[in-house]
């Protein structure tokens, strides 16, 4: 069996979608390997986010119209504008409910203020709800 390419689109679309579909699957291999939280959010955005632009990259090269290229434009949009904030809200319920290992952190920059947040709303608490004399 031969695969044979009629024009340099179908080469540049076939290199455009092998490299999307390998960087998908590297994001979901991640997901698999990693130990924690931190390292999987990060396998789940960073090499999805540009493994999904060279997919797309890819279909709108092979489709060789340009009716489709909004359509892929907005799509890689959502997800870049989705994919980030998604892994910020896992992170941060991450640590705010302490499913970290400390010895994973090498700087937790976010100790001092969540411990000050934590007792500002502690303060707030108590002076909404005050104990009976």
């Amino acid at each position: 069996m031969t695969i044979t390419f009629d024009s340099w689109t179908e080469i540049v679309a076939a290199i455009l979608l092998v490299l999307g579909t390998s960087l998908t699957a590297v994001a979901g291999f991640g997901l698999l390997r990693y130990p924690d939280v931190l390292s999987r959010m990060h396998a789940a955005t960073k090499p999805q986010v540009l493994g999904l632009l060279l997919a797309l990259a890819g279909l709108g090269v092979a489709l060789e119209t340009w009716a489709v290229i909004p359509v892929l434009i907005v799509a890689w949009l959502v997800q870049l504008m989705t994919a980030p904030v998604s892994a910020h809200l896992v992170g941060r319920a991450t640590y705010r409910s302490h499913h970290l290992a400390p010895e994973t952190i090498a700087v937790d920059d976010l100790a001092k203020a969540i411990e000050v947040q934590d007792r500002l709303d502690a303060e707030q608490e108590y002076n909404d709800n005050p104990r009976p004399k």
